[in-house]
């Protein structure tokens, strides 16, 4: 079969169409044929190991010192079950599936094998392959967080980094519980954002949301790069901060702050549920939660499409699709 093989960390040129040998399924697995697969920053920064430096240490002891053990990258795919192990019991041949591959990876490829008991659940009837491919990362990063800020109807939510893959799937999250959601990005990406449901939207470059005196009962920090401080100001009284790609500094800020007001900074590691990404497929099948997909490209241009991402220009997701998808 065709993959994308990575054999060692840096530029995307590191990342070569290769002929590998196709996987055969274990007793508890299926076989998916691939048809979608996306690029993401986490994609760009385990290709690159473009991270702080207790963040490389950490990756290489987990991934390999000189380059990824698993040479064939990709965390979140959609496709069609080709075979199944004797012990599966919850698909079957023919199922159209959408999964999210994690720290296994593997997705760039023809073929990828997965555990039934994994983060796997049948594809949404009112999506393609390609729409479908998009949601597990960003759909279960943005659910998790904004859950840890118990968000209510008629409340007013801010997201930073609105028009990335998490930050896109936040916004509708958040207008879904009924909140006010003003979202925060690039000016390229506010059309999208309104599109997607924002009722407000700051480009970031031209206007300091910390500085224009409005609160809010929630602020979710998609990327880690706003002033900690500044965001805690622009919370109400009792105001939660979500810290969804947290340093070290706004880690140890947050439990601080926590500990000496009544504003709240949560952070820290994460856990998905296979139960979670069955809600999000139904909230795609009632119309309240769509892919916003930037690019395509085929799966030899997987190398190009990394590039494209590395510029952090891309509004949603960056889709590879793999044969007919």
């Amino acid at each position: 079969m065709k993959a994308i093989v990575c054999t060692k960390y840096g530029p995307p040129e590191v990342l070569k169409l290769e002929e590998v040998e196709k996987p055969v399924p274990k007793d508890d697995e299926v076989l998916v044929r691939v048809r979608a697969a996306t690029v993401n920053k986490g994609d760009c920064e385990l290709r690159s190991l473009k991270m702080s430096l207790l963040w490389q240490i950490i990756a290489r002891i987990g991934f390999g010192f000189r380059g990824p053990r698993r040479r064939i990258l990709g965390q979140e795919l959609a496709g069609e079950v080709e075979s199944v192990g004797k012990d599966v019991k919850l698909f079957k041949q023919g199922d159209q599936v959408f999964a999210l591959c994690g720290l296994w990876l593997e997705a760039y490829a023809e073929y990828c094998c997965l555990s039934e008991r994994g983060l796997m659940a049948t594809k949404p009837t009112n999506m393609t392959y390609e729409q479908a491919a998009g949601v597990p990362v960003g759909g279960l990063h943005a659910l998790f967080c904004l859950r840890k800020g118990n968000i209510m109807s008629g409340q007013k939510v801010l997201i930073i980094g609105a028009g990335g893959a998490v930050g896109t799937a936040a916004v509708q999250l958040a207008k879904s519980l009924g909140a006010e959601v003003t979202a925060v990005d690039s000016a390229a990406k506010l059309g999208v954002l309104r599109s997607i449901g924002a009722d407000r939207v700051i480009d970031y470059t031209s206007e300091d949301f910390a500085k224009s005196g409005e609160t809010y009962d929630v602020i979710f920090d998609a990327v880690g790069k706003s002033s900690f401080s500044g965001c805690m100001a622009s919370l109400k009284p009792n105001g939660i901060l979500l810290l969804g790609n947290p340093g070290v500094s706004q880690l140890v800020q947050g439990f601080w702050a926590s500990k000496t007001g009544s504003k709240k900074a949560i952070g820290g590691a994460v856990s998905y549920r296979v139960e979670d990404l069955i809600f999000l497929k139904g909230l795609i099948e009632a119309g309240k939660l769509r892919s916003v997909i930037d690019r395509r490209y085929p799966l030899e241009q997987t190398a190009e499409a990394h590039r494209y991402v590395d510029t952090g220009q891309k509004t949603g997701i960056v889709v590879i699709a793999v044969g007919h998808a």
